[in-house]
């Protein structure tokens, strides 16, 4: 691996991990709005429970078949999970930060640019 490559692999790791740690993105696009409309949990309960669940590793089977299949780099999933364990780490503090209102819109802003992205994009 040449060092463009680890740096980028290092900053997808990073900059997920953050985000993630941030806003429960990930598996917490779907989950924290189920939590907080279906189960009443206020915003850092939904993050932390999204957090929680992914904390096991719920996706190895999926990724397991993408593997049989031969779309599975682990060297490059490695490295960026390392990185986003890091970045979650760090994200997560400074969630816990961010008073609630201003971190319902952070989530709230990162979902609509994502939605926007995927229905206008290619």
């Amino acid at each position: 691996m040449n060092a463009t490559l680890i740096i980028s692999l290092i900053i997808i790791g990073f900059v997920a991990g953050m985000l993630s740690g941030v806003m429960g993105v990930g598996g917490g696009v779907v989950m924290v709005p189920l939590m907080i409309l279906l189960l009443g949990f206020n915003q850092y309960q939904a993050q932390g429970t999204s957090l929680a669940v992914l904390a096991v590793p719920v996706t190895f089977l999926a990724a397991y078949n993408y593997y049989g299949e031969g779309h599975v780099n682990w060297k490059y999933a490695a490295v960026i999970a390392v990185f986003f364990v890091v970045g979650g780490y760090l994200g997560s503090k400074i969630a816990v930060n961010i008073d609630q209102k201003t971190l319902k819109r952070i989530f709230g802003g990162i979902l609509l640019v994502i939605a926007i992205k995927m229905i206008v994009g290619k």
